[in-house]
Protein backbone atom coordinates (compact mmCIF):
# COMPACT_ATOMS: atom_id res chain seq x y z
CA UNK A 1 0.00 0.00 0.00
CA UNK A 2 3.04 2.17 0.49
CA UNK A 3 3.46 1.76 -2.84
CA UNK A 4 0.59 2.90 -4.05
CA UNK A 5 0.77 6.31 -1.95
CA UNK A 6 4.34 7.05 -2.79
CA UNK A 7 2.91 6.97 -6.67
CA UNK A 8 0.39 9.22 -6.09
CA UNK A 9 2.84 11.78 -4.48
CA UNK A 10 5.57 11.31 -7.04
CA UNK A 11 2.50 12.28 -9.42
CA UNK A 12 1.41 15.49 -7.36
CA UNK A 13 5.41 16.35 -7.68
CA UNK A 14 5.12 16.00 -11.47
CA UNK A 15 2.31 17.47 -12.09
CA UNK A 16 3.71 20.65 -9.98
CA UNK A 17 6.72 21.02 -12.57
CA UNK A 18 4.36 21.06 -15.81
CA UNK A 19 3.73 24.24 -17.51
CA UNK A 20 -0.28 24.89 -18.14
CA UNK A 21 -1.45 27.25 -20.42
CA UNK A 22 -2.62 30.72 -19.97
CA UNK A 23 -6.27 31.58 -19.96
CA UNK A 24 -5.97 33.39 -23.42
CA UNK A 25 -4.07 30.36 -24.92
CA UNK A 26 -6.70 27.81 -24.37
CA UNK A 27 -9.52 30.13 -25.12
CA UNK A 28 -7.64 30.63 -28.59
CA UNK A 29 -7.07 27.07 -29.13
CA UNK A 30 -10.41 26.43 -28.56
CA UNK A 31 -11.56 28.96 -30.96
CA UNK A 32 -9.36 27.34 -34.01
CA UNK A 33 -10.96 24.01 -33.18
CA UNK A 34 -14.15 25.05 -33.57
CA UNK A 35 -13.90 27.04 -36.68
CA UNK A 36 -11.94 24.28 -38.38
CA UNK A 37 -14.92 22.16 -37.31
CA UNK A 38 -17.22 24.32 -38.90
CA UNK A 39 -15.45 24.59 -41.68
CA UNK A 40 -14.63 21.10 -42.24
CA UNK A 41 -18.15 19.99 -41.06
CA UNK A 42 -19.57 22.89 -44.17
CA UNK A 43 -17.05 20.74 -46.76
CA UNK A 44 -18.48 17.63 -45.65
CA UNK A 45 -21.83 18.82 -46.25
CA UNK A 46 -21.25 19.75 -49.81
CA UNK A 47 -19.83 17.12 -51.14
CA UNK A 48 -22.35 14.93 -49.77
CA UNK A 49 -25.07 16.71 -51.22
CA UNK A 50 -23.01 17.23 -54.55
CA UNK A 51 -22.20 13.51 -54.30
CA UNK A 52 -25.95 12.50 -53.43
CA UNK A 53 -27.25 15.03 -56.72
CA UNK A 54 -25.04 12.81 -58.59
CA UNK A 55 -26.21 9.89 -57.76
CA UNK A 56 -29.76 10.61 -58.05
CA UNK A 57 -29.30 11.85 -61.38
CA UNK A 58 -27.40 9.03 -62.43
CA UNK A 59 -29.58 6.86 -60.96
CA UNK A 60 -33.02 8.18 -61.54
CA UNK A 61 -33.94 7.05 -57.75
Amino acid sequence: MAKVFGFFKECGVELKKVTWPTRDDVVASVKVVLVSTIVIAIILGALDFLFSAGMSLIFKA
